[in-house]
């Protein structure tokens, strides 16, 4: 997810992954789950830490920098969330609230979501933990899972109103914007 105040891509210092930027093919395709637990995974999850916050980003998932693995992070007031190859346990209630995301920038529309949300998940070292969360996290949760589903923010919008952001994004893309 990302935050109401982020940089523009062409501002983010060297050294950390570029952000994939919709309509990129990356941002569709399904992951794959982690099955090595190792020093690798524990510096590519801090370079992908480091890319979140240079783009001052309240989350983001592996196929946003095109590496199709489930592998997730938020960070909110304070806390950091490692989600590795997470499963949805249980969830309840509704909420609906605007939503962002660092591969549509500037782009934020309200979105429906579970109000409380159980997951399971893997931090670097494969030990399983389970987080209980509502409000706002459980909200940016589920947004970084779908990107690991290969499902984007905008397909719980209406038709006409994904088909703005698509078309507004496919401008872009093309140096339209």
């Amino acid at each position: 997810m990302k935050a109401k105040k982020s940089k523009p891509s062409d501002d983010v210092p060297a050294g950390v992954y570029k952000v994939k930027i919709y309509p990129d093919s990356a941002l569709k395709m399904p992951s794959a789950d982690v099955e090595c637990f190792d020093e690798d995974l524990v510096k590519f999850v801090e370079k992908m830490y480091e890319t979140m916050s240079a783009y001052e980003g309240v989350g983001l998932a592996a196929p946003q920098i095109g590496v199709l693995k489930k592998i997730a992070m938020v960070e909110f007031e304070d806390a950091f969330y490692m989600l590795i190859n997470p499963k949805i346990l249980a969830q309840e209630g509704t909420q609906e609230g605007d939503e962002g995301c660092l591969s549509f920038p500037g782009i934020y529309a309200p979105v429906k979501r579970p109000l409380r949300v159980s997951i399971s998940t893997c931090d670097t070292s494969g030990k399983e933990r389970v987080y209980d969360v509502e409000g706002f996290l459980a909200r940016a949760f589920l947004h970084e899972m779908d990107h690991l589903e290969g499902k984007l923010f905008i397909e719980h919008l209406s038709n006409l109103k994904r088909g703005m952001i698509r078309k507004k994004m496919y401008k872009r893309a093309v140096g339209g914007d």
